[in-house]
């Protein structure tokens, strides 16, 4: 059987480099090494877009493509292997758990990272019906709250971990987002309708990471805040459109830490020049952890966050009225 080959743009797609860096990179360093079709178009062989993908992966972690390109495939896994506890493949949650400030002591703490663990083991094994039944389950027994707080936070955490350890393979990550995804969205429906603050949730092209947004969405549901989500990856052109159209007082978005942090800054001053006040723009995140003070945008590392915010945009707003 023959060994699968990628276009050009499917591995832009998969991988999150363009088109020109592809080629840049052919010219400059010899890899990646394409063959071509019948037509003259580039096809990439599954090993070639494999390294590419841990090239991408590294140099997300501050490496410079020039080393990474030259490195033979085994010191490129060395790399990996170094950035985390999460490459010997077990024990993601539990490492997480055990890392973070307010993380509980003892038997809890060893219980809480157990169940983790035991979630995305079931989908290590790619069982996502034992997964859907076990999260709903976990949901049931925590409330929506804690189950954001607790359990999705820290896992899609430890997700993160394991697949930058390349103990984690993409198609595994997007079913745990799947899945993952179905059980908040089920949740959040269940939820009744807020009222205020209207909030509009989204993200900037090139973020295509949504659970963040599922998370926010969730919390600020649970608050009464009445939530219009328009999914991932919208033109700012569109956003604004988007917030006149449904009357919004907020627009909310999610940088991942995947998104290049040095067009975050540009990105918000773009939307504030053109989103009239008194419409407040809030930004949260991985991604923006390190962003510097904005004027006119809320920058919000944590979840919780989110919620402070609305209790104060109800305190100005009722100030006001």
């Amino acid at each position: 059987m023959n060994d699968p080959q990628f276009t050009i743009a499917a591995v832009e797609r998969d991988v999150g480099l363009s088109k020109d860096v592809l080629r840049v990179w052919e010219r400059r360093y010899g890899f990646p090494a394409p063959t071509r079709d019948a037509h003259g178009e580039r096809l990439y062989p599954a090993e070639q877009v494999q390294r590419l993908r841990l090239v991408k992966r590294l140099m997300d972690q501050g490496f410079r493509p020039g080393r990474l390109l030259a490195a033979p495939g085994a010191e490129l896994e060395a790399l990996a292997a170094q950035r985390g506890p999460a490459s010997a493949g077990a024990g993601d949650a539990r490492a997480v758990v055990a890392s973070g400030a307010e993380a509980a002591t003892g038997a809890a703490q060893e219980a809480a990272a157990g169940e983790l663990d035991n979630l995305l083991a079931l989908v290590r094994r790619h069982d996502g019906e034992a997964y859907l039944q076990a999260a709903q389950q976990r949901l049931a027994r925590q409330g929506l709250r804690l189950f954001v707080q607790d359990t999705i936070a820290t896992l899609t955490m430890a997700v993160g971990r394991a697949w930058e350890a390349g103990s984690l393979q993409v198609f595994e990550e997007h079913l745990f987002t799947e899945l993952t995804s179905r059980v908040l969205r089920q949740a959040i429906a269940a939820v009744p309708g807020g009222h205020e603050p209207r909030i509009l949730l989204t993200s900037l092209p090139n973020e295509q990471h949504g659970m963040g947004l599922l998370m926010v969405e969730a919390l600020l549901s649970l608050e009464g805040a009445h939530c219009i989500s328009l999914g991932t990856q919208m033109p700012l052109l569109e956003v604004v459109q988007a917030a006149q159209a449904h009357r919004v007082d907020v627009v909310a978005l999610s940088f991942s830490a995947a998104f290049p942090s040095r067009q975050v800054p540009s990105l918000l001053r773009q939307l504030r020049s053109v989103l009239p006040p008194p419409r407040q723009l809030w930004a949260g995140g991985a991604g923006v952890r390190k962003v510097p003070v904005q004027e006119g945008v809320l920058v919000m590392s944590r979840l919780e966050d989110a919620v402070a915010a609305v209790a104060r945009w109800r305190g100005e707003s009722h100030a006001s009225a």
